[in-house]
């Protein structure tokens, strides 16, 4: 669970909330109580730049790259790419 703290407490601890996130706690910073920014793991954000540059359009295919060890299904899904969505027959 991420923990929550100022941008006042960001800049007085910095280095403390970095060390909080690089081993695995995310750290939420807030103005006026809502949040504005977030000190994460460098491992995370990389897997939310891969996850953000696929895009919606990327499908399965963008949501496989995130994890270790997947390339083979990204590259199987992208040559498997399907065409149009197939309308349904009417029964009759």
């Amino acid at each position: 669970m991420a923990k929550q703290i100022t941008i006042a407490e960001a800049r007085d601890q910095l280095s403390a909330h970095v060390r909080s996130a690089e081993h695995g706690t995310p750290v939420v910073i807030t103005r006026r109580g809502r949040p504005v920014a977030a000190i994460v793991a460098a491992d995370d954000f990389e897997r939310l730049e891969r996850l953000r540059a696929a895009g919606p359009q990327a499908g399965l295919a963008g949501l496989a790259g995130g994890w270790e060890g997947t390339e083979e299904l990204v590259d199987e899904l992208d040559a498997r790419r399907r065409g149009p969505t197939r309308r349904p027959t009417e029964p009759g």
